[in-house]
């Protein structure tokens, strides 16, 4: 006998299920154009770009699950099963569909195969449905909230599933085919009741199943589940569209297309949450909090119901002033599973409340006057901008009659402030000693115009940016190396491309060594471990240079801290932060210090200005001064090229 499967086996009025199916269908299609309708108010022309390695990267993460396997290899497979098992049931339905009304073709071989990718479909779902369910309220897994939503969905999902199961147990207990067994779960549950029972209760059971799966699909658009259609757009959009906020006169500081599917498509996993430092410091800024009120104030602003999720209506909406705690590490980036870039939407929120004048903190607004008025972030002066330079016998590239093949920009923090400044004298004994022919702008070095991007002021950036291009232009500057990684940041990714070359000083002292210009001629026996600073690290992705760098000085022993690499801890001056007066539960330098503490270096490095001072700060505070010292890698280079001893390094 042929193996096959008959469609409505006792059921009767048909015609009902095919009601509730174009309502279904119905009430599905308006909330995906109600989502659209939205993401169409805030998108452009130039939004919609077509890029093949976007596409690409979109296919395969969502079918590989290549992102949330990454840090979270628990979470990356349930949700594997979660999707694969979901898909497949998709797929087996429609062709089911197909089978019935178009052409038959789910008979012999290609039946038993069908009924065997479907029984593995649904145990797919329900171990992923269970594993989520144990990771939240068993594991109780920190990241994950616990609302209704989180307990509702999971658990409609389980009906949905087991009801189908009991649904094909009935009709094999009923019927009894012989190649029943080819559909193993439903084979195994036929055998819990008899044939009479089974054919009484199958078709409430169908009904019970398809209601469920119906209204499952009639309210995906109106809950958590859009993630399933709104992620992969998602991660098109993000990786298709030009991340940078630069050229503000073109209004790329504004919210986009992009970041309307991004909000909608935030799934509240919670991997932002734990790597964020402002949430781990206890501080009142969260990104997965701030993410889903933009959401809210999205549809509040343009859709005429508001939150069109009606399980989360009634949840605050007000995007309050906390973004300002952000301190745009981008670490959420690297977790996020559509790569949703929060801090983004931080500086585009930030613009709009220093156009507005509103929810600025008094400090920063003084900051930004001192940059407008004095070319700095730090003080009411212009002239102590070169003196970090007395007695070193340096080129003035601005000058009359001035030659240097290269131009050291010195930047803001490195120049006024004290502990920076010897980050600056270090670097420039370094290049003397190498023979290289360099000059700094002394007090014509204006600000590369960081803190006004970083904190939405982009009127101000771009007339930092523009003085900065004027200046280079008038004193012929082609080759720029920089001691903050903000400023390398900034002239690499947010002015305009091939004007000049810009590197941090990182790049050049590595070349230097590699070319054996830098010789360390004695040894200094000493433990260490390298702090990644946000903007070289994760921003431009200079890892193992300033390692490459250490390792390359005899003696010293490198050992990484528990957070290294793209997965370091931020030092908590970014984003504008170090002329803020915020606080939470505990710094977040503390918190880097003691890990730095544990272990069991005597030196903490770095490459930053920015991180330079706040890890100094937290090393007092901390009352490590006996036991660990913070120094600037250039700092570490120079002594180690002077032939200093570990014992009597200068902190």
């Amino acid at each position: 006998m042929t193996p096959y499967r008959t469609m409505f086996w006792r059921i009767n009025e048909v015609w009902i299920f095919y009601v509730f199916v174009v309502l279904a269908v119905g009430l599905f299609l308006a909330g995906v154009i109600a989502h659209i309708s939205v993401w169409k108010q805030n998108a452009k022309a130039s939004d919609f770009p077509f890029s093949g390695g976007a596409l690409k990267k979109s296919i395969l993460d969502t079918f590989l699950g290549r992102r949330v396997l990454q840090g979270d290899r628990a979470a990356g497979m349930m949700h594997l099963f979660l999707f694969w098992g979901f898909l497949s049931l998709f797929i087996g339905t429609a062709l089911l569909a197909v089978h019935d009304y178009l052409f038959s073709f789910l008979t012999g071989s290609v039946y038993l195969v069908y009924s065997l990718v479907m029984e593995i479909g649904g145990l797919m779902l329900l171990t992923g449905i269970l594993w989520a369910l144990i990771r939240r309220y068993i594991q109780r897994v920190p990241r994950l909230e616990r609302r209704l939503e989180d307990a509702l969905v999971p658990v409609w999902f389980v009906l949905v599933g087991f009801s189908g199961f009991l649904v094909e147990g009935s009709r094999l207990a009923s019927q009894h085919p012989l190649w029943g067994p080819w559909s193993f779960v439903g084979w195994w549950m036929s055998a819990l009741s008899s044939a009479s029972t089974a054919e009484i209760f199958y078709p409430y059971l169908w009904w019970t199943h398809a209601l469920l799966a119906l209204c499952l699909i009639a309210a995906l658009p109106f809950t958590k589940l859009f993630h399933i259609l709104g992620a992969p757009a998602a991660i098109y959009f993000q990786e298709s569209r030009n991340p940078g906020i630069a050229d503000a006169e073109e209004g790329i500081g504004e919210f986009d297309l992009g970041d309307s599917i991004f909000f909608d498509a935030c799934m509240r996993c919670g991997r932002c949450v734990a790597v964020c430092p402002t949430a781990g410091a206890g501080e009142p800024f969260a990104p997965r909090e701030f993410v889903q009120a933009m959401h809210r104030a999205l549809w509040q602003e343009h859709f005429p119901w508001g939150d069109i999720r009606f399980l989360s209506r009634g949840e605050k909406s007000e995007v309050d002033d906390t973004f300002w705690h952000c301190t745009t590490c981008r670490a959420c980036l690297e977790v996020c599973p559509i790569y949703g870039a929060t801090f983004e939407a931080v500086i585009k929120q930030r613009v709009l409340a220093i156009e507005d004048g509103t929810n600025v903190p008094r400090l920063m607004n003084q900051t930004l006057e001192k940059v407008f008025k004095y070319d700095n972030p730090w003080e009411s002066s212009k002239k102590r901008r070169g003196a970090w330079a007395e007695g070193m016998d340096l080129v003035d590239i601005a000058k009359k009659d001035a030659q240097a093949d290269l131009c050291y920009f010195v930047g803001c923090t490195t120049s006024f402030d004290d502990t920076a400044q010897e980050i600056a004298r270090s670097f420039s004994t370094i290049l003397q000693k190498a023979g290289i022919n360099f000059g700094i702008l002394g007090k014509k070095e204006p600000c590369c115009g960081d803190i006004a991007r970083s904190t939405g002021e982009l009127g101000l950036f771009v007339e930092q940016r523009e003085k900065c291009l004027d200046l280079f232009d008038k004193y012929g500057i082609t080759d720029v190396v920089t001691s903050s990684p903000h400023c390398f940041h900034t002239f690499r990714n947010e002015y305009p491309e091939g004007s000049f070359r810009v590197r941090h000083y990182t790049l050049v002292l590595r070349e230097l060594i590699a070319k054996g210009t830098l010789r360390f001629n004695k040894e200094i026996h000493a433990t260490v471990t390298y702090h990644d600073p946000c903007y070289l690290g994760r921003y431009n992705r200079i890892f193992d240079e300033p390692r490459e760098i250490i390792r390359a000085i005899p003696g010293v022993r490198l050992v990484e801290m528990t957070h290294y690499g793209a997965d370091s801890l931020c030092c908590g001056g970014g984003g504008g932060r170090m002329w803020q007066d915020l606080d939470g539960e505990v710094k977040m330098s503390e918190v880097r210090i003691r890990e730095a503490e544990e272990t069991g270096a005597q030196i903490l490095i770095t490459a930053c200005p920015l991180c330079r001072i706040m890890l100094e700060d937290a090393r007092k505070v901390a009352g490590l001064n006996e036991t660990l010292k913070v120094m600037d890698l250039n700092e570490l280079v120079l002594q180690a090229l002077d032939g200093v001893n570990a014992g009597d390094l200068k902190a």
